[in-house]
């Protein structure tokens, strides 16, 4: 590294990079590492993180900025000035109430949603025409929240919905099973929490439909009480997690950061994000996870995913217990 250049920054000039810039919002667990995912990945050429305690960001961007000559280059930089955000390609919102033992991600709503209404506005106003992802619980109450308070396009203001639950439950079929998480294609849909819903008419292992698999010799079976073990075991994990540790972030930092990867580089990749649903059977005026082509400019489409009638029942069920605590809040 030349002499002239100062540790963690970029020079302006770098060839085969494109000037990317990403705004996390929040330097709390989540928030430092999906900043230090997304360094290690090279996700963004620029990467900035903003949060009301300035102690805090600073020693997290000086902690970053310490292992410059590990990652990819990338300016690191951080503020409680929302100016520090100006300009992002990419805006995650990870602040919110912290989530405590035995406490849903609906309990958290009513802090979290007065939170995003008071530091969305100065965002829009640095950051007009950046992609807006909610990672910040319960999302896709507090992702219904963002798009009516920004008054963006639906598709520029999304949540990380099911992401996350979905690697979770390849995860637990791969290790039932026996073949590796790649050969999984398995989705959760719905809300991103207790009332979510594995889409098992649609999953597939190797090519093979997942109610069709037969086990390998050893294994057991993938049966229905098997299934919805796995579904129960899924949407129990944070809570384990939490009562253990006290916070989620390794995995989601990391599912977060394949998100932002997926709009910076225009992938049109398929991913469970929260988005607003317009009719998607027969539900509309919330924000659910289902399958969706993920790009430049946010959600393109979510895609006409067949569910069986227990599937279909399921996600209306998912809607009519977020429309509650929307309208709980007034949304």
């Amino acid at each position: 590294m030349p002499d002239d250049i100062t540790p963690g920054l970029l020079p302006e000039t770098v060839p085969g990079r494109s000037a990317t810039k990403l705004a996390v919002v929040g330097a709390g667990a989540v928030g430092s590492t999906l900043a230090y995912a997304a360094l290690m990945r090279g996700t963004a050429r620029s990467v900035a993180l903003l949060d009301v305690n300035r102690q805090k960001v600073e020693a997290e961007v000086l902690d970053l900025r310490h292992g410059a000559m590990f990652i990819p280059p990338a300016q690191i930089d951080g503020s409680d000035d929302v100016e520090v955000c100006r300009g992002a390609d990419v805006v995650v919102v990870t602040a919110g109430a912290r989530q405590k033992p035995g406490q849903t991600r609906t309990d958290l709503a009513e802090a979290t949603v007065g939170l995003v209404r008071g530091i969305l506005p100065g965002l829009l106003e640095v950051a007009p025409d950046a992609v807006y992802i909610m990672v910040t619980n319960p999302v896709d109450v507090v992702t219904y929240a963002a798009q009516r308070i920004s008054d963006l396009p639906a598709g520029r203001v999304f949540g990380s919905g099911t992401v996350l639950d979905s690697s979770r439950l390849r995860a637990a079929l791969a290790t039932h099973c026996g073949v590796a998480v790649g050969n999984v294609h398995a989705y959760v849909a719905g809300e991103h929490g207790d009332s979510e819903i594995a889409l098992w008419s649609s999953a597939t292992i190797g090519g093979v439909p997942l109610l069709d698999w037969q086990p390998l010799p050893g294994r057991a079976p993938l049966d229905a009480e098997t299934r919805e073990r796995i579904a129960q075991d899924v949407v129990q994990s944070a809570y384990r997690i939490i009562a253990g540790k006290g916070a989620t972030n390794y995995a989601v930092g990391l599912a977060a950061t394949r998100i932002i990867e997926a709009v910076l580089k225009d992938e049109q990749r398929v991913l469970t994000v929260s988005s607003r649903l317009d009719g998607h059977h027969g539900i509309d005026g919330v924000c659910l996870s289902l399958p969706s082509v993920v790009g430049r400019g946010g959600v393109a489409q979510i895609l006409d995913v067949p569910l069986s009638d227990a599937e279909v029942a399921g996600l209306r069920a998912s809607a009519e217990s977020m429309r509650a605590v929307q309208r709980r809040l007034g949304l």
